[in-house]
């Protein structure tokens, strides 16, 4: 293979497949414009994998509304393996490929199955997978082939994808590193062309070409048969791709009408599949075998169809013979474009009516639909109801977007009305499940504007809702509550579920418009009539939060606390308590509720991870992690930070939009620098600027901080905003912090009205967090705060709430210093010096050791901890292993491959000294 320039491109392939061989692992997208040279590097990389076992899949644009064809292409080869997964992972992939019935798998499930199978064939072979024309694979089976590509690091496989630039938006491959291809440099592009014509070429027709292709390989070698034939005339230029598609069109009109019909049937069926092409043309024109074959070979012969292997695996739906005259792929698909663009509309619609007249077995079902939906002129309830049919077999393996699909073709073969806009409705819903809200728009657009059914109206409304909450605009609430609203009067179940998905986005992410905020939410939750039957979760989470926002703490804490005590008890994983998890968290630090938000967190992250459900694990993630900083516990806050954000990278999602950043663990470190940049990401350039959790928590991590710094005119700044705000949840958090502020600056009326607040919620809770954060605020006002900062510690030291603890101290031993009773100050200021220190809250350590000296103490020299410099991901993996977890656990667990593991404990065991897990208990610090 002869490749001009490309040494930038080749080098960087080269040293994938040597880093391969070494055991490591690597991904690269190819990305260009047609015919800029992505196949020939592609096809370089697999002729150059010496000693590798090399697994090609190539985009197929008849399969594109086909959920996870393409991966069922590439791991038909190994899927003899499947009964060495774990039975989730065996079970998600059965499902997905139709192989058995089951309840839809998570995605991100069946990519995981996809990881392990891939790293135990790459265990005994390295491994390169290549999938060319990926703007043509199926979106589940690109979004699974991304998250392997994510979470690949020492499994000796490479994969490589070639994606033409204008095709794919960048979102599967987010992250994932990238070589654009540019045309080639001007003394290579004349090479190729001086190449490809005999007898030389004029110099001044040389530089028109190299002008016009703009290096592209492609339309260099096109052009220059032109001049070989002749036919490079003067004139405007078409658009590159035109030009090169508009010569192809001029050959193939050129051409006998049977040659013709078996390029125009194979076009209309991008399969390759050369047996079905023939019958099909069988069906149009009264030809014999023969006669079909030698119009391939004449095609061949001329350059249009070239043999190719493909993938070099067999459908299931495909015949199992194969026609003798091979495959029937074009040479390149501005060709097949040319071909099927250029044909008459009604000659296209005959083709695909012969080819879904062939397409007679069960497993073809899903392509004769889509034929026959081709085949149609105008609308056909028969056609439409086959293509809905298709859409629910689709559902049931998992297939969303293909599901989307199906529907949206079914809606355009509908007459206008209700039956049409039902169809569109679904397929919005499918997009929005698949988590593509864009799509999930376009489908909502089209909907008739004049149905005049409230029940459509508000299935509208409600998926507009939540489209705008994924992209984060500001009339999710007004269309959620207007669903709602409509709801309550034909299905009161819907309503309360669209209730509190308001509540979910007003609180959670800060949507509001005048007269759709959280106020107008919570009294229409709290004015419906209540369900029949006992309350489920999501009813007691209604009420409690409705309750929290429109009446007080006092009467939302008994309900919240029933539906926190739901969420423990509900055996059932995924239930309406799975999917309420991130309220159910923020009502149990609404509560100041430790426990139970240990409890809930701990839960869910476990369920998650059995299930491979990784957008539950984000949020479960973000819980633990913020419960081991309550703890104090800022290591382990960190790993879990770290598994949230793996976790948000891993499925392609924005970790900066999907939950509130790690910037409390920044906060209580003292990080000036990297707690004033997130906050500064989250406020945004409007310090007094409205928002959800993730704004509130940035205030209240920087009020923290300046307290930790002796900021205090910053601090109470910062917290003043949320209580000012008052935001409906997480505005307690600053209260505590408002309070010490203000009382450092003399505002004895703003600590007096914070201090209220807290009060009422504080006793409302009852929890001991709640009120050992209350006497010890109670006690910065007190004339005799003495008894009020032992009821603090009374109430806090029991309860694991080791910052509020030393918190406490630090206060209590200031004022015993302000009394002159220097020995009772050193001791409640070491207490609280040596906690801060062992948490890692330099600011705060800093701080105590300050009051301290100022005592006539001296802060015990502590030995130099040995860190040893375990990354988030190693440390999470050490711990599971010394909990006795094996490689294949660990790696279900952490969605890795055990070769992964491996990789990871052999770099513990280096940097902590040791030779095997058993010592692991012994040697992890805390």
């Amino acid at each position: 293979m002869l490749l001009y320039d490309r040494g930038t491109e080749r080098a960087a392939l080269d040293d994938l497949l040597a880093r391969a061989r070494e055991g490591l692992s690597g991904v690269v997208v190819l990305r260009g414009g047609a015919g800029i040279g992505k196949t020939a590097l592609l096809e370089y990389a697999a002729a150059h994998a010496a000693g590798f076992r090399v697994s090609q899949v190539a985009g197929v644009e008849v399969e594109q509304e086909l959920g996870f064809a393409a991966l069922h292409r590439l791991l038909l080869p190994f899927l003899g393996r499947r009964d060495q997964l774990p039975a989730p992972q065996r079970d998600a992939l059965e499902t997905a490929f139709g192989m058995s019935a089951a309840p839809p798998p998570d995605r991100f499930l069946v990519g995981l199955a996809a990881l392990t199978l891939l790293s135990a064939v790459a265990a005994e072979q390295p491994l390169l997978i290549v999938c060319d024309d990926a703007q043509w694979v199926d979106r589940e089976s690109l979004d699974v082939l991304a998250f392997v590509s994510r979470r690949l690091h020492a499994d000796a496989i490479v994969m490589l994808f070639g994606v033409r630039e204008t095709d794919v938006p960048r979102a599967p491959f987010g992250g994932l590193p990238e070589l654009e291809l540019a045309g080639l440099p001007d003394p290579d592009a004349l090479a190729l062309l001086t190449a490809e014509v005999d007898g030389g070429i004029d110099r001044v027709v040389a530089r028109r070409i190299l002008t016009e292709t703009a290096g592209n390989p492609l339309a260099i070698q096109e052009l220059a048969r032109s001049v070989a034939a002749g036919e490079l005339t003067e004139g405007e230029p078409l658009p590159l791709d035109r030009r090169v598609e508009a010569r192809f069109l001029a050959q193939v009109r050129g051409l006998p009408p049977l040659v013709r019909t078996v390029l125009l049937t194979a076009a209309a069926d991008p399969t390759g599949d050369a047996g079905l092409v023939r019958r099909a043309v069988q069906r149009l024109r009264p030809a014999t075998d023969d006669e079909v074959a030698q119009a391939f070979e004449d095609a061949r012969r001329m350059d249009l169809l070239a043999e190719r292997g493909g993938d070099g695996a067999r459908r299931a739906d495909l015949p199992s013979e194969r026609a003798p005259d091979g495959t029937a792929h074009f040479r390149h698909p501005l060709i097949r474009s040319a071909v099927y663009g250029g044909a008459p509309r009604l000659e296209r619609r005959r083709v695909h009516a012969a080819l879904a007249a062939e397409l007679d077995r069960p497993a073809q079902a899903e392509r004769r639909a889509w034929h026959r939906a081709a085949a149609s002129h105008g609308p056909d309830e028969a056609v439409a109801a086959e293509l809905e049919a298709c859409a629910a077999r689709a559902r049931e393996h998992g297939g969303y977007l293909a599901q989307a699909a199906f529907l949206q073709r079914a809606a355009e073969l509908s007459p206008e009305g209700v039956t049409r806009d039902l169809r569109l409705l679904g397929a919005c819903a499918a997009a929005l499940t698949a988590g593509a809200p864009y799509r999930a728009e376009q489908l909502l657009e089209m909907l008739s504007p004049d149905h005049g059914l409230p029940q459509l109206d508000a299935h509208a409304r409600r998926l507009h809702g939540l489209i705008s909450v994924l992209l984060g605009r500001d009339d999710a609430v007004e269309s959620l509550l207007g669903a709602a609203r409509i709801l309550l009067e034909t299905n009161p179940r819907d309503a309360h579920d669209t209730l509190l998905e308001a509540i979910d986005a007003v609180c959670v992410a800060g949507h509001t418009r005048p007269g759709a905020g959280a106020s107008d939410i919570a009294r229409s939750a709290l004015d419906a009539p209540a369900l029949p039957g006992e309350p489920g979760v999501a009813d007691l989470l209604l009420a409690g939060h409705a309750m929290l926002i429109a009446v007080n703490h006092r009467a939302a804490a008994p309900i919240l606390c029933d539906a926190l005590t739901a969420m423990q008890a509900d055996r059932a994983e995924f239930t309406d308590a799975a999917r309420w998890i991130l309220l159910g968290m923020i009502g149990a630090i609404e509560l100041w509720d430790l426990d139970t938000l240990g409890a809930c967190a701990l839960r869910y992250a476990a369920a998650a991870r059995g299930r491979g459900a990784l957008r539950m694990l984000q949020v479960a993630a973000h819980a633990l992690a913020t419960w081991e900083l309550f703890r104090g516990n800022l290591s382990a806050a960190e790993e879990h930070f770290a598994e949230f954000k793996d976790v948000s990278e891993a499925t392609g999602a924005d970790p900066r939009r999907s939950h509130p950043s790690d910037v409390m663990l920044h906060a209580w470190r003292g990080d000036e620098e990297r707690t004033r940049a997130a906050v500064a990401a989250q406020v945004g350039t409007d310090p007094g600027r409205a928002g959800g959790i993730q704004v509130q928590l940035a205030r209240y991590a920087l009020a923290l901080l300046e307290l930790g710094h002796c900021h205090y005119r910053a601090a109470q700044a910062a917290a003043q905003t949320v209580f000012e705000q008052d935001p409906p949840h997480f505005g307690g958090l600053a209260l505590a912090d408002l309070v010490e502020a203000a009382v450092r600056n003399d505002d004895h009326e703003t600590a007096e009205r914070a201090l209220a607040r807290l009060a009422e919620r504080a006793v409302a809770s009852g929890t001991p967090w709640a009120l050992g954060l209350l006497a010890r605020t109670r006690a910065l006002l007190a004339a005799d705060p003495e008894p009020l900062f032992e009821e603090s510690l009374a109430h806090l030291a029991p309860s694991g709430l080791a910052p509020e603890v030393a918190r406490t101290r630090l206060l209590y031993g200031e004022w015993l210093r302000r009394r002159r009773r220097r020995r009772e100050a050193r001791h409640q200021l070491r207490a609280a010096h040596e906690q801060f220190a062992r948490m890692g809250a330099a600011a705060f350590a800093e701080r105590a050791r300050l009051e301290l000296t100022a005592t006539g103490g001296r802060t015990p020299v502590r030995a130099p901890e040995s860190d040893p410099g375990l990354t988030p991901q190693e440390a999470r993996v050490a711990r599971l292993a010394a909990e006795g977890a094996t490689n294949q656990e660990i790696a279900a667990a952490l969605f890795l491959s055990a070769s992964t593991v491996e990789y990871h404990l052999a770099k513990v065991f280096r940097k902590l000294g040791i030779g095997s897990r058993r010592r692991l208990r012994e040697v992890l610090p805390p």
